[in-house]
């Protein structure tokens, strides 16, 4: 993001230095001192990452800090899953640190997945010699240039004084704002040379001044219209959680009844359980929630961004609805869908101010009257609820599976989900009643970050109890971080949704390519006839694997038996519990949206079409 870029709200309170807030006196040390004692005293407390040529002398320095608490990971990429998890968690900035060249291009795709779902990060890389830059020397790679346009901004440092402003200005732009990921990369001898230190340096962000208070103009505008409207709709992204504006959105709603969606990456930020909650959007999203916004004649879009996964086709998105749209990044607003009232401001100030606007307008005898749209909305969810059919032929329903998880777990357990058709059914068939424990990679669709981004959970939370639920897919692609959590005692929870294929690939290949399953069958060979393998005949397998990264694994593949591994996985907290659960092959995630397609067009079912009749107004 260019510094001049109008960025986003303080959603996190700004650094402040441990001392106190006087400056320390001077002292001499090299430029990896100086990096841990930064990262000391804009209180990272964790650090995710693995050592290499570049980045070693930081690491020495790091072995003597009784601040910063190192987790050696086996790859860069749970590195940065792991920090994007103990971020969403905690609300704390993420840190994961990688050598020069390949250990910096492995944290590419957290990297671009945290961008995406605006996720505060501190990516630290080491990078050749300043004089090899540019050279082609060994391990090296542009770092800063690969990442520009997936960081919200970069830093590349050679000099060893500018090491503290660089720590601190990292930490202040990706936790203000709109959240992001920020890469530092610091030079070997940058590392190495001698220099001063002092605490706290001075900012120099002369471009970066984000809005978060919002037009008084604009928002007594936005209550106006939500208190003429008919059928309005609030649409909650995940800016609301960011901005720890929950509570604020559920006085607004309370305030003036509306009905509230809840966006994938906003799914806590109100009570699934509240009558006013009609569910998520989208194109797996329920009935109602999608029908409301294509029917709705007000739209208030808070900290949410019109996503294609929730729009469908664009020009057919919600024909009728004028746009009220709050967010803290004015690059948002307008990009995909034109604003009737636009309103830039953190969304925690925004709906302060809109439930005071909005109770004035009461006073003056304005108020809404959603009796009639409240009757078509409860009859969308009384035709058309969620729910699944039982396999007839006696196996476990993936449904049922993680149904039964969110159920028995403990109170306030965070479950951290990877990527597909179990995402969707943790999404639909889990209760989110509190903000911070529904963590997923919604904008990047990133597989492989469940089992990570629940390590990094469980790290900055070790009260709580984490689950990851993943696939057979996503699980091959990140278990070895599994080690990871059993030498560091971090006790995550693990259930492995195995269906033998990339699920959600191969429900495409079933509905639009006339059921030729072309490459994603995982559990055997390209000679297989593609029937399922008895549990002990899958490569690999999972509990074997599990058990040798130092994991108590327990398989499961009989509804009878689904409650009591369950149940015995929740009372396991000395080490890390997978559970391989053998699922029905054929179970697919409804309702949907077809890609590209109107959400008009929503299926309930296999070929069952909602009917909402010819009338608009319906």
């Amino acid at each position: 993001m260019p510094m001049t870029e109008q960025a986003t709200g303080a959603h996190h309170p700004q650094p402040r230095p441990r001392s106190g807030g006087q400056q320390s006196a001077p002292e001499q040390v090299t430029g990896a001192q100086s990096l841990i004692r930064s990262l000391e005293e804009v209180g990272a407390e964790t650090v995710f990452g693995i050592p290499g040529g570049a980045i070693l002398p930081a690491y020495d320095p790091l072995m003597d800090s009784q601040r910063v608490r190192h987790v050696l990971v086996r790859h860069e990429q749970g590195a940065g899953h792991a920090a994007t998890g103990y971020a969403q968690a905690t609300g704390k900035v993420g840190v994961c640190m990688a050598t020069s060249g390949p250990g910096a291009t492995n944290l590419v795709t957290p990297i671009a997945d945290a961008h995406m779902d605006s996720v505060p990060l501190v990516a630290i890389t080491g990078q050749v010699a300043s004089k090899a830059i540019g050279t082609d020397a060994f391990q090296e790679a542009d770092i800063v240039g690969i990442s520009m346009p997936i960081t919200k901004h970069n830093f590349l440092v050679t000099n060893a004084d500018d090491i503290p402003r660089t720590i601190a200005e990292a930490f202040h732009i990706a936790s203000t704002g709109r959240p992001g990921p920020v890469l530092v990369d610091i030079a070997k001898d940058a590392l190495q040379n001698r220099t001063t230190f002092s605490w706290p340096p001075a900012h120099d962000l002369p471009g970066y001044r984000p809005v978060t208070k919002p037009h008084a103009k604009q928002i007594r505008e936005a209550a106006r219209l939500i208190t003429q409207a008919k059928k309005p709709v609030l649409y909650v992204g995940g800016g609301v959680l960011k901005a720890n504006a929950t509570a604020e959105l559920k006085v607004l709603a309370e305030l003036t009844g509306a009905p509230v969606t809840t966006t994938l990456m906003a799914l806590g930020a109100f009570p699934d359980s509240h009558p006013l909650h009609v569910g998520m959007p989208g194109m797996h999203g329920a009935v109602t929630a999608v029908t409301a916004l294509q029917k709705a004649d007000l739209i208030v879009a808070l900290g949410a961004r019109f996503d294609d996964r929730v729009t469908g086709k664009l020009e057919s998105f919600a024909p009728h609805a004028k746009i009220v749209h709050a967010d803290i990044d004015p690059a948002e607003i307008g990009k995909n869908r034109a604003a009737d009232v636009p309103i830039v401001g953190d969304a925690r100030e925004v709906l302060a101010d809109l439930v005071q606007a909005v109770q004035k307008e009461h006073s003056e005898g304005n108020a809404g009257d959603y009796t009639a749209w409240w009757k078509d909305l409860n009859r969308w969810r009384e035709t058309y609820p969620l729910g699944y059919d039982q396999p007839d032929n006696g196996s476990l329903s993936p449904q049922q599976v993680i149904e039964r998880i969110g159920q028995l777990a403990p109170e306030g357990t965070i479950f951290a989900a990877g990527v597909g058709q179990h995402q969707m059914w943790a999404a639909h068939y889990i209760q989110y009643e509190k903000p911070a424990t529904w963590l997923n990679s919604g904008g990047a669709g990133t597989m492989g970050y469940a089992v990570p981004a629940a390590m990094g959970a469980k790290a900055g939370r070790p009260e709580r109890t984490v689950w990851a639920i993943d696939g057979d897919g996503c699980f091959q692609m990140t278990n070895q971080e599994l080690t990871t959590c059993s030498l560091n005692n971090i006790p995550i929870k693990v259930a492995i949704i195995n269906n033998g294929a990339l699920g959600m690939v191969r429900q495409w290949q079933t509905l639009f390519y006339n059921q030729r399953y072309s490459n994603t069958v995982l559990h055997s060979g390209p000679e297989a006839d593609g029937k399922q393998p008895s549990a002990g005949t899958r490569v690999p397998d999972f509990v074997k694997l599990s058990e040798a990264m130092g994991c108590y694994a327990i398989r499961c593949d009989s509804p009878d038996d689904l409650d009591k591994v369950i149940e015995e996985a929740n009372s396991i907290n000395d080490r890390p519990v997978v559970i391989d659960f053998i699922v029905h092959e054929d179970a697919m995630v409804w309702p949907m949206v077809a890609a590209g397609t109107s959400n008009d067009t929503i299926m309930a079912a296999r070929d069952v079409r909602p009917d909402f009749g010819d009338n608009e107004d319906d």
